[in-house]
């Protein structure tokens, strides 16, 4: 990680009777109270610097010894301030990605700007954020991740904008060497001055170092860096499609089979409610399903399948679960069993699992068979018109795109397969209703179905567990 020392004396700041003062031979005459911490300070240093103060002093009364000033919305705190006091007094400071947010912030606050003194602090810290920061991958991430203590300076700054291009940009430069194999900031990382001093540097490896540390942002940053590495069209959609389900794994919340979400954050937040928590979440996932890569294959079905199960869990939006039962369909074939068993959450049902939504999959699966016709049509003389090259194109183009929507005869035989494989898993359920079952087994059409034996057991299962339904039928044999 980078870093930059400005100044040169030593810290002479010290607590006495929970006054922060400096030692000096001249006496103060200046008091800040920065939230809770009162600081005895001296006008000059401060005030030569510090636009803000020079107006604040000039507004309010001088006592007989010092004057007072209050900055109670003060960003960064006590920690930021004492930053730029020690500026002013040439005490050495240390800028790094871990703090040049605040420092910034707080420079803004108290307007060091090159029109109060040359070589102010704002301008030192603009240099070394544009030359050396935003230079380095770890760097821009820890920044970036910083900024969301201080928003909307941030986002007033420019800060937040300017490391979010700088990410995408280090991700867009070279495609090929990007893999998603674990980062090489956490195996080895550069400490280097930008005053030119070096404490240790490790050679840096050209793979494996965007998913997984991308993955440490909040869902708003990731949302806006991954929108502006996916709007640069160079990362094949599978690596995107890789690095969201690193994200998903990292911040979503854990899920059981029987519904409950096993995630001690819910259970143990002082701060936050359950209610803020699934909140929370929800949006996550949301956000997650919104960067999901149109193409097909991007992501891997079993992947879709335990979103759509989460999205049952913390009650997604209804257009976030069509999407994705949408794109389950489209991948359907690469389903087992025990990723369509989705839990049941719905008061108005006492299933064991959510059939409603393995029936849209199977709707939605269905529509792709429904394709129109890919021949070109006929005149009525037999012979098709004389078409112009571009226009032969264009119907090329359209019939590979109706063929590549509709689902092939060797999906729907696996799909057959795996319809009767989760006939035989719900049929245990007391609780279905018999128009779902068959509605379930007429899914798929006959000819998918190579022999019924599997549907046959699936039958014998469910008039088992039926009994009633298994003695009228009985009856009505001959």
């Amino acid at each position: 990680m980078k870093f930059m020392k400005l100044g040169s004396r030593p810290d002479t700041f010290y607590t006495s009777e929970a006054v922060r003062s400096i030692s000096s031979e001249v006496s103060s005459d200046l008091i800040i109270q920065v939230k809770g911490t009162r600081y005895l300070l001296h006008k000059f240093p401060l005030l030569s610097k510090c636009l803000r103060l020079q107006r604040l002093c000039s507004e309010s009364p001088e006592s007989s010894q010092h004057q007072i000033v209050q900055l109670p919305d003060f960003p960064g705190g006590i920690d930021a301030f004492e930053l730029c006091a020690k500026f002013c007094y040439g005490i050495t400071i240390t800028l790094s990605a871990y703090n040049i947010v605040a420092a910034r912030c707080a420079a803004e606050y108290l307007q060091m700007t090159e029109d109060v003194e040359k070589g102010n602090l704002i301008y030192k810290i603009e240099v070394f954020f544009n030359s050396c920061i935003l230079h380095g991958w770890r760097d821009s991430i820890v920044t970036l991740q910083s900024t969301k203590a201080f928003p909307l300076w941030s986002e007033d700054l420019g800060i937040t904008s300017r490391c979010i291009e700088a990410i995408a940009s280090k991700v867009l430069t070279h495609p090929s060497k990007v893999s998603l194999s674990h980062s090489y900031s956490r195996r080895g990382r550069d400490d280097i001055s930008c005053n030119g001093a070096e404490s240790q540097r490790h050679k840096a490896s050209t793979k494996g170092w965007w998913a997984e540390d991308m993955a440490e942002l909040g869902i708003d940053l990731y949302w806006r860096t991954m929108i502006a590495i996916k709007s640069g069209g160079k990362i094949p959609s599978n690596l995107v499609g890789e690095a969201l389900k690193i994200y998903a794994s990292r911040w979503l919340p854990n899920i059981s089979r029987n519904g409950r979400i096993n995630n001690h954050e819910a259970s143990d937040s002082d701060s936050d409610s359950a209610t803020e928590v699934t909140s929370k979440h929800r949006l996550l996932l949301e956000s997650i399903i919104s960067l999901l890569p149109a193409e097909k294959g991007s992501v891997s079905c079993s992947f879709l399948l335990k979103l759509l199960k989460a999205a049952n869990i913390l009650n997604a939006s209804s257009s976030s679960k069509m999407e994705l039962a949408r794109r389950v369909a489209l991948q359907l074939e690469e389903a087992t069993v025990s990723d369509l068993l989705i839990p049941c959450l719905s008061y108005t049902s006492d299933t064991l699992y959510d059939v409603d939504i393995v029936m849209t999959i199977l709707e939605q699966f269905k529509l792709q068979g429904q394709s129109p016709p890919t021949s070109p049509p006929r005149s009525k003389l037999g012979f098709e018109r004389r078409r112009s090259r571009s226009a032969e194109n264009i119907n090329f183009e359209l019939q590979e795109s109706r063929r590549s929507s509709s689902a092939s005869h060797g999906s729907k035989l696996k799909v057959a397969k795996l319809v009767d494989g989760y006939l035989q898993e719900i049929a245990k359920d007391v609780n279905l209703p018999l128009s779902k079952f068959i509605t379930i087994a007429e899914s798929v059409p006959e000819f998918s179905r190579l022999d019924h034996d599997d549907l046959y057991r699936a039958i014998d299962i469910y008039l088992k567990v039926n009994n009633e339904l298994a003695s009228i039928v009985f009856k009505i044999l001959p």
